[in-house]
């Protein structure tokens, strides 16, 4: 990840703040008690008005919802108390996504794989509750939003915040910004088709490019290898700022010919190998590097830039390189500079101006 987001608090959590009650003072408490919604939810009467609402103006939409409430309550009266203490553990350390990014043992992660072994009629009511709470049809019921907002206004006050208008996972990739009608999708960095418990909350939404998030990443797990081994991810909302290093060597080709094999692609700093690694086999880094240096619009027009247009105008291929950097300096995604740089840096090395 070339760099984080900035985390922006919103009305929106206030959905994160609900279930963590439900889960907590509802489910973990259904021992010995009735179905009773004015009982359950007394002691957080705004969720109590939302579920009223949801039940008596909105039911088809909200129909996985009210009846995974009870269906899950249900299932936790069968539970030992010894159970309930593991699930609130999962539930604890599937939401502590900056401890699970970094592969912090204290946070052990739950996925419904995990939870089966402990019910499967729990894991499959959890599926269908958690894996439909981020649902454009369930957040954009009038009880819903009402009362926590939308996902629009959301990403509204996000990108006042996080101004780039580039993807942070490739750097490459334009991301919608405050001046468009239309949004990027949010990714669940962990994917909430494997994980329960988290996938409203927005600590783990982010949003990215089409490219990241359709084409690429999909449905991989930056916190868990596909072994099943633990590893270490950028956690996206980090506050301690880091700087890849990106260095590109070129093989000495005609420069009109250039093939991704003709591109070696070094990352660093080495402190962060673990993570840079998780990074380029989620976001099929190297890949897009190498082919967009190959591409007739990029890569080659940045040679030609050098090779031709610098030289009628007699400037040197240093003169463009130092340019350059001063540019990737204050500017390092604008025009991927922040590539082209190491590009035609190799490309010097390998001759080709």
């Amino acid at each position: 990840m070339l760099f984080s987001y900035t985390f922006v608090p919103h009305s929106m959590d206030k959905m994160q703040t609900y279930i963590d009650y439900i889960f907590n003072e509802v489910w973990c408490k259904a021992q010995g008690r009735d179905y009773d919604i004015d009982v359950l939810f007394a002691g957080c009467d705004e969720l109590r008005q939302v579920i009223t609402e949801l039940h008596t103006s909105e039911l088809k939409g909200a129909d996985f919802f009210l009846t995974g409430l009870q269906q899950i309550f249900e299932d936790f009266q069968g539970l030992s108390s010894d159970d309930i203490e593991q699930l609130k553990q999962w539930y604890h350390d599937n939401n502590s996504i900056e401890l699970l990014c970094s592969n912090d043992p204290a946070v052990t992660p739950a996925t419904y794989q995990v939870i089966d072994a402990l019910s499967v009629s729990l894991s499959r009511h959890f599926k269908g509750f958690f894996g439909n709470l981020y649902s454009h049809g369930f957040l954009s019921l009038a009880s819903i939003a009402s009362h926590v907002g939308t996902m629009d206004h959301h990403y509204q006050a996000f990108m006042q915040a996080n101004s780039r208008g580039k993807c942070p996972f490739c750097g490459i990739s334009d991301v919608k910004g405050i001046y468009h009608t239309k949004r990027e999708a949010y990714d669940h960095y962990l994917p909430k088709a494997k994980y329960p418990f988290n996938s409203i909350n927005f600590r783990n939404l982010v949003p990215a490019c089409h490219g990241c998030n359709s084409s690429y990443k999909l449905v991989k797990d930056p916190a868990m290898h596909a072994t099943g081994k633990r590893r270490k991810a950028f956690y996206p909302y980090t506050n301690q700022p880091h700087e890849i290093e990106l260095h590109i060597n070129v093989g000495p080709q005609d420069w009109n010919h250039i093939q991704p094999e003709d591109i070696d692609i070094t990352l660093g700093p080495r402190h962060l190998r673990e993570q840079i690694d998780t990074w380029l086999d989620v976001y099929g880094i190297e890949e897009r590097y190498q082919a967009k240096c190959c591409g007739e619009n990029d890569g080659q027009s940045w040679i030609q830039q050098v090779c031709d247009e610098w030289k009628e105008d007699g400037r040197t291929p240093e003169d463009f390189l130092h340019t350059l950097a001063r540019h990737t300096k204050r500017r390092p995604y604008a025009e991927a500079n922040f590539l082209k740089k190491a590009f035609l840096e190799g490309c010097q090395r390998a001759g080709l101006f």
